[in-house]
């Protein structure tokens, strides 16, 4: 195995990671305002298969082969399915179901998900951060949830916001468990042309093959953005980040996704969070921060706060 080198950061990708925060999280209010003309199987389809083959584009343009070996492919379409394919589609109903921001919060239960499937599948030692995650996790869903519960029923939403952060994080426990020998940016655009195939087979179930439309140029910008932007641009985004800089300050950059998504939600789709609601959304973060904090010790911190 060639040796890793240690990621340099520089002002230039640190600034990378609020452009990649903005480019996912205003994703989540694009994808709700097609959603009014588009519908969700076609989106998906569409969305995913122009992502992969503009990421393919920048792959051969790179110099980069899109070749995968043979004995990777089963896992690669596992991975994909998961990943990719279940994660999309299902955060698609659930925002056809609820609210932008609900979705959004919710979906984002996939890291308290994937510690849970460690333990299970992989072994990996629950220490204390991990079980203070789990804890903060668990109640804020309890929070989100409790309001609903109390009327006697489970809203559809969040079942599917729910199922797409499980279905994220077997995906990685998977990838961990059977890693995939490939370049990052056409393993990514595979993976894509999987959930695309996924999606495009729904579609000609559930919906027939669509028929061209004239688009509201509100929904056509919100469409090419969903594409371009956040699917296609975000992702090489994201390559950057996470080659230059450790992966811990990658991944807590992506916490910013669902302020960004819950903030823009209120502002673009006019969404009013409840104080129940933004309750459960900070106990979720903290639940998703807590385990990409080294050396993290709340007790300390609050006892520094109260000197």
């Amino acid at each position: 195995m060639p040796e890793v080198s240690t990621p340099r950061r520089s002002d230039r990708t640190v600034l990378a990671v609020p452009l990649l925060a903005l480019l996912w999280g205003l994703n989540w209010p694009a994808v709700k305002t097609v959603l009014g003309e588009v519908a969700p199987w076609t989106l998906r389809c569409m969305g995913m298969g122009a992502g992969a083959l503009l990421l393919m584009l920048i792959a051969v343009a790179r110099g980069q082969s899109l070749r995968v070996a043979r004995d990777q492919w089963a896992r690669l379409v596992v991975a994909a399915l998961l990943s990719v394919a279940g994660f999309n589609l299902f955060v698609v109903f659930a925002q056809l179901s609820g609210t932008t921001s609900r979705a959004a919060i919710v979906a984002f239960t996939m890291p308290i998900w994937a510690i849970a499937l460690a333990r299970l599948v992989l072994g990996e030692r629950l220490d204390r951060r991990r079980g203070t995650a789990l804890a903060l996790g668990v109640a804020g869903l309890a929070l989100l949830m409790a309001p609903v519960l109390r009327a006697g029923a489970l809203p559809i939403g969040i079942v599917f916001s729910l199922a797409a952060g499980f279905s994220w994080a077997a995906g990685t426990v998977f990838t961990k468990r059977f890693p995939i020998r490939a370049e990052p940016l056409p393993l990514t655009a595979w993976q894509l042309v999987v959930g695309s195939a996924i999606a495009g087979m729904g579609m000609l179930v559930f919906e027939g093959v669509p028929v061209p439309k004239a688009l509201s140029a509100h929904v056509v910008f919100a469409l090419g953005y969903h594409v371009l932007l956040a699917t296609a641009l975000a992702y090489v985004v994201w390559f950057e980040v996470v080659a230059r800089l450790p992966a811990g300050v990658a991944a807590l950059g992506t916490l910013m996704v669902p302020v960004v998504g819950v903030a823009s939600a209120m502002a673009l789709l006019g969404e009013r969070p409840s104080a129940t609601d933004l309750g459960g959304f900070v106990l979720i973060i903290a639940a998703a921060a807590t385990p990409l904090l080294p050396g993290l010790s709340w007790a300390r911190l609050l006892r520094r706060r109260a000197a």
